[in-house]
């Protein structure tokens, strides 16, 4: 697979995130999830991106089951912390205090099995918590070898900048696909005039626009049921859309997830796509994406088939929306 550099980091043009491993869009087969790890890892993909709370630790058991027998140099780890749960898996808020920081970090290094974390980022903004102290705190992570870069995670531009001027950033984590386009405002340009690179997230808009989704898709524990996007009349305009894609898709002799992919990769060097893989199937599909040579034109074609102002519904609820920097 291609390499690219996201900050000063060196790493593969495709990077997999793994949150769906861990019950987010339902049941997922453990041994199905580490062997996704493990063909990932063979075909070149080096960032694995995990949370702490991604089924309350379970996704970095899961990582350190899969990675136990493979050389640390084989894989990067980016890491994301702050989300506070209650035992009913409600979002209960978000703490980024630096003694929070400290001791979310040595519970992942304990969870993960590494005695370092490639990027360390606060998943949210923390309302309560000045952000140059939550990146100091991660800075002295840095300065003691538990942490070797620092990451943002869903900030806007002002944060984006008083975080810089604390520690060098080396990447800003965020939603972007052909349906979730905030970031062009003027997130982007920050982001670039700072040197810091990107991690999209959500390149298919969690499987809406992956070509596989129906009207009949979820089930019990699928959070994507509730979500905006993917409710009753929005779901039946997006899903029009998509099928606009597919239309573009089959004449490129491409996938539908393929062309969403790959229009994202194709915004810039400094961006890495975050697929989100459970299968391998859906892995080999995906990474074909990372491949492609489109043309400017090809690419046009794509993003006019999902034109940004027809899609429907938020990408989150309108309490999670209001806790987002990136969309203030």
């Amino acid at each position: 697979m291609k390499t690219t550099t996201i900050g000063s980091l060196t790493t593969s043009a495709l990077g997999l995130g793994c949150m769906a491993m861990s019950g987010a869009y339902g049941a997922s087969d453990r041994s199905e999830a580490i062997a996704t790890v493990h063909s990932a890892l063979d075909a070149g993909i080096t960032l694995l991106d995990t949370a702490d709370f991604y089924g309350m630790g379970h996704n970095e058991l899961l990582l350190a089951e899969a990675l136990r027998h493979i050389p640390r140099e084989r894989y990067q780890l980016s890491v994301k912390f702050g989300g506070q749960l209650g035992p009913d898996t409600s979002w209960v808020g978000f703490d980024a205090r630096p003694c929070a920081v400290k001791a979310a970090a040595a519970y992942s290094l304990q969870r993960l099995g590494t005695d370092h974390i490639d990027i360390y980022r606060p998943a949210r903004l923390d309302p309560a918590v000045p952000i140059e102290d939550t990146i100091g705190a991660i800075g002295e992570l840095v300065d003691a070898g538990y942490v070797r870069r620092i990451g943002l995670s869903e900030v806007g531009s002002e944060t984006i900048r008083r975080a810089a001027a604390v520690r060098p950033i080396n990447d800003l984590q965020i939603e972007y696909s052909l349906v979730s386009r905030g970031i062009e405002n003027d997130i982007l340009d920050t982001c670039r005039e700072l040197g810091i690179g990107v991690t999209a997230y959500g390149v298919l808009a969690r499987g809406l626009i992956s070509g596989h989704w129906t009207k009949s898709s979820g089930g019990p524990g699928d959070f994507r049921t509730t979500s905006p996007r993917f409710a009753d009349d929005n779901l039946n305009r997006n899903l029009a859309l998509v099928e606009t894609l597919r239309g573009v898709a089959q004449e490129l002799d491409v996938t539908v997830a393929q062309a969403a992919i790959a229009w994202v990769a194709a915004r810039g060097t400094d961006i890495v796509p975050l697929v989100g893989a459970r299968t391998r199937t859906r892995l080999a599909e995906a990474v074909v994406a990372a491949d492609l040579a489109l043309t400017a034109d090809q690419l046009s074609r794509i993003e006019a088939a999902v034109p940004a102002e027809q899609v429907a519904g938020d990408r989150y609820s309108a309490a999670q929306m209001a806790a987002l920097d990136s969309e203030r």
